[in-house]
């Protein structure tokens, strides 16, 4: 898996994200990072804790998924992703970042498309039935159960 995903949002934002992301595929841990962007810290400062992720990064496939568009994360990312190969998608939900993290192994075009599907398909108005739960199984020691 050559793709690494970064989150660029608002503190504490972008590691709850990461977070709940790792709760579902704790596998794919080395491929997910946060940058939290605190109120009291000036954009260059972000961009250059991003700058230094990418470099470290090396040659890998990267796509950041950012919070609101025109506020300091997004406007870090895209100065981050300008004139690179990088892709970026602004308004980030926690339906796109799973989905995101499961197709990880995919090209980095179609990566970008299952994370626009999974954000837009995770969004939806529900009347008021019952919830519907996963069942669990209870007696499968190597069934992996992720609750979404």
């Amino acid at each position: 898996m050559s793709n690494q995903l970064l989150i660029i949002a608002h503190a504490p934002l972008a590691s709850a994200l990461k977070e709940c992301a790792l709760h579902v595929y704790p596998e794919c841990a080395e491929h997910v990072t946060a940058i939290d962007v605190p109120a009291h810290e000036l954009p260059e400062e972000t961009l250059n804790r991003a700058k230094k992720f990418v470099h470290d990064l090396g040659q890998n496939s990267l796509l950041v998924l950012t919070d609101i568009y025109g506020a300091t994360p997004s406007n870090v990312a895209q100065k981050l992703t300008h004139g690179t190969d990088h892709r970026l998608i602004v308004g980030v939900n926690l339906p796109m970042l799973i989905r995101t993290v499961c197709y990880l192994g995919e090209s980095l075009d179609n990566l970008v498309q299952r994370a626009l599907s999974g954000g837009v398909k995770g969004v939806m108005q529900l009347t008021s039935s019952a919830p519907q739960y996963q069942s669990e199984k209870t007696n499968d020691s190597n069934q992996h159960n992720h609750h979404q």
